[in-house]
């Protein structure tokens, strides 16, 4: 219709002789030119002498169809912004250029947002922005119990069945498995208490569900706290890279701290974020529990020995003790008797000799534990390594 009014604003009036009576309002008539023909569309027709007649311009490409695609546009569908499941781990020093007192932190939803943004604030007030989370972590769930087993060789024990929210698993071989490969924390979904594990062997079972066997437990010092068996619904999360560190300054360790977690393309004030409260302690400065924890009668004294560990540069095969890691050696000694502290000693050396003189005022007879722990001037007592005495 544009085309139509545009082209049609051309009008010619002119006049014809009797003989082309036949000629009336509604036809079309062709005048010839230098350059081309041009048609027009005769609307009045004044009959007299002669025939006095006015034309307006049309063109017949005006009323062809043009081409058109059938095909619609395609249209992005709409995704709501959808809360995400965040985990906060507390992880010992894995490859050594983390920040020992900072916290890792695992998120995953469906649908992925493009990102997610991590706020946080001392109260429930004033945000701050902390840190990007730009890839999904693989979290999942167990389905069946993972029980305690012996450290530092393959547990080759019933395959742990975890279900994941996304992303799959993967066997490797054992070389890769004795390198650091398929890198996995187990946990109960608090900040701290997470078992580093590795697995050898990914089996998919049913959708998105996977078996885990060959396994190495209590990697990287965690086997201070593995309980004797990890219930179904404990949390499980592939240690890929993608959890990635928040920001966290020294003097914010064991400080309450509040978090708001979600769509990077929403204020953190959205419904769709997560709020947590958390503390972190900085599991990355927390010594490993001795091992070889043995107790040996000398007369009626008890001589207790161990063999120090390392959370820095222990895997170097060299001459020597491995590194220290710490500003001095210091252990904390404590003897259990039905669950109470009897004895709290501290070592400067990695023995100590339990005297009958001290036995006899502690009121120790029979069966009792001696649990120790190495001392870290920053963190304080690491995890326990404990040995039954008597049993």
């Amino acid at each position: 219709w544009l085309s139509e009014a545009r082209v049609s604003r051309e009008a010619i009036r002119f006049a014809l002789p009797p003989s082309k009576m036949a000629v009336k309002a509604g036809d079309i008539v062709r005048l010839t030119g230098a350059q081309s023909d041009t048609q027009f569309r005769v609307d009045r027709v004044e009959q007299g002498a002669s025939q006095i007649l006015e034309a307006v311009r049309i063109e017949p490409n005006v009323y062809r169809p043009a081409p058109f695609s059938d095909q619609a546009n395609a249209t992005r569908p709409f995704v709501p912004a959808v809360p995400v499941l965040p985990y906060f781990l507390d992880l010992p020093l894995i490859t050594g250029n983390e920040s020992p007192h900072t916290p890792h932190i695992a998120v995953t939803a469906n649908p992925w947002p493009a990102a997610v943004a991590v706020y946080d604030a001392p109260i429930d007030a004033n945000y701050g922005f902390n840190t990007y989370c730009q890839g999904r972590s693989t979290i999942g769930v167990t389905q069946t119990p993972l029980n305690a087993s012996a450290f530092g060789v393959i547990d080759r024990g019933a395959p742990l069945r975890v279900k994941l929210a996304s992303d799959q698993l993967e066997s490797i071989a054992r070389e890769t498995l004795l390198s650091g490969g398929n890198l996995a924390a187990i946990g109960d979904g608090s900040g701290a208490n997470w078992e580093i594990f590795q697995f050898e062997r990914a089996k998919l079972v049913a959708p998105d569900t996977y078996e885990l066997s060959q396994r190495l437990r209590g990697q990287y010092g965690t086997d201070g706290l593995v309980p004797a068996a990890w219930p179904v619904g404990s949390v499980f999360v592939l240690l890929n890279g993608v959890p990635n560190q928040i920001g966290l300054r020294s003097s914010d360790r064991d400080v309450q701290r509040h978090f708001r977690i979600g769509p990077a393309h929403r204020g953190y004030d959205d419904p769709a974020y997560e709020h947590l409260v958390e503390t972190f302690e900085g599991t990355g400065l927390r010594p490993y529990p001795p091992a070889h924890l043995e107790a040996n009668s000398n007369g009626a004294d008890v001589d207790f020995s161990w063999i120090r560990r390392t959370r820095s540069d222990g895997d170097d095969w060299g001459w020597g003790d491995v590194p220290l890691g710490e500003e001095s050696e210091q252990y904390l000694i404590q003897i259990i008797v039905g669950g109470n502290v009897k004895r709290q000693v501290f070592s400067a050396t990695a023995q100590y000799r339990y005297l009958q003189a001290d036995q006899f005022s502690d009121n120790v007879t029979g069966v009792y534990e001696v649990r120790v722990a190495q001392i870290s001037e920053r963190f304080g007592p690491g995890l326990f390594a404990s040995h039954i005495v008597g049993g």
